[in-house]
């Protein structure tokens, strides 16, 4: 039987944090991916449920918590966690990350090693890809300002069509409404100083992180493995799983839920 998905809302000192929480037992909280919110989480919650207490915040600035306006960063996002977990009196939890949190989930374990048990990370963002230096600029000339790329699309879409480029102008035009969802995210990844963001990658302190991990590949991209090769061999007990399935979460929960479970049980056993 599928257990109620409750909500609820909490004040934290950085602004109002929004959650979904089901089930009871071993605590799992799940880091939502960088243009998501956490109900990208609920297929899989709904099969973990059962024999598992989950977690599942929308990140400050994203979903349904608060927007305040501050100066976004991956320091920020942690210390909301860490204050989140404080708060529930949640003293050892596994972490479950998806791209940008999966990024929040290392640096937190990082940071707070004595309280995660594990990590299991989905193509989780947040260290240097060598010779992938542009992988933004597209992304960072749409979502500029002030909004030239929106200026210049409009302006050559009436020619477009006999140009040959009626795809790629509504294509772009698309994209940027998707990132503009966004702007939390945006700002994180690739909307800050340069300089803001390598400070906070993690290549080169991945190898002092002290806990199991598990990093999932859910893209069959270069990009996407070269994120995840990068986590797992970078971390002293990082392990790699490809998964056969891309989009897993939505299309073979069973199956992702069967990997963290199977993972979950190894770490306790080797506690």
């Amino acid at each position: 039987m599928t257990l109620p998905v409750r909500n609820a809302r909490i004040k934290l000192s950085q602004g109002q944090l929004f959650w979904r929480e089901v089930g009871q037992g071993t605590a799992l909280v799940f880091l939502h991916g960088s243009w998501q919110d956490s109900s990208q989480w609920l297929p899989l919650i709904e099969v973990l449920g059962s024999n598992h207490h989950c977690f599942c915040p929308d990140l400050l600035g994203f979903g349904d918590s608060e927007y305040p306006e501050v100066n976004y960063s991956i320091a920020l996002e942690t210390e909301c966690l860490a204050e989140f977990l404080e708060t529930l009196r949640l003293r050892e939890v596994f972490l479950v990350g998806d791209g940008l949190g999966g990024w929040v989930a290392a640096n937190y374990a990082l940071r707070h090693p004595e309280q995660v048990r594990g990590l299991i990370l989905a193509t989780p963002e947040g260290i240097d890809l060598e010779g992938m230096g542009g992988r933004w600029r597209w992304e960072r000339w749409l979502t500029g300002k002030p909004p030239v790329a929106l200026w210049i699309l409009q302006a050559l879409r009436p020619l477009s069509r006999w140009l040959g480029w009626s795809d790629r102008i509504e294509g772009l035009l698309q994209k940027r409404r998707q990132l503009r969802e966004f702007p939390t995210a945006c700002r994180l990844l690739f909307g800050r100083r340069s300089a803001e963001i390598r400070a906070e990658q993690l290549q080169e302190r991945l190898e002092f992180l002290p806990v199991p991990m598990l990093v999932l590949q859910t893209e069959q991209t270069a990009v996407a493995a070269a994120l995840c090769q990068g986590y797992a061999q970078r971390s002293p007990q990082g392990k790699l799983h490809v998964l056969e399935t891309p989009n897993a979460l939505t299309d073979a929960p069973e199956t992702l839920a069967q990997q963290i479970r199977e993972f979950v049980a190894d770490c306790l056993r080797s506690a």
